[in-house]
């Protein structure tokens, strides 16, 4: 709304209604209050002004791992969604935390949840 009126103009009816819109969900009564206002007949729920939405742009890229040693955290580690086993197990042994504490020991099992966890038992 800043935005609508620097300069000292005053907004146009088609800037202000779709922030009524968005600030329904939020503030109901205020938006029905402005909304009967700008001259709409009904409700503001009821209208087809609604953003729509791009399923495409909910979708993550990359996913942060946490990686363990032992069922502790000792770091994580960022990998794309898609990635298996092998390639987030060498991720995790480049960082420099989990690195440490595995050093010296040998690695009896590797537990992988697809992008959520990584646990190496040790022992």
């Amino acid at each position: 709304l800043n935005a609508a009126r620097s300069g000292g103009r005053r907004p146009v009816r088609s800037e202000v209604e779709p922030l009524v819109v968005m600030i329904a969900p939020f503030a109901p009564h205020i938006a029905e209050e402005l909304w009967n206002r700008l001259g709409n007949d009904g409700s503001v729920f009821d209208s087809n002004a609604w953003p729509d939405f791009d399923p495409e742009k909910t979708q993550a890229d990359t996913v942060k791992i946490a990686v363990q040693v032992n069922g502790k955290l000792r770091g994580t580690v960022e990998a794309s969604v898609d990635a298996g086993q092998d390639d987030v197990v060498a991720l995790a042994k480049d960082e420099e935390n989990v690195a440490k504490h595995l050093d010296g020991v040998s690695i009896r099992k590797v537990i992988h949840v697809p992008n959520r966890l990584l646990n190496f038992v040790v022992g």
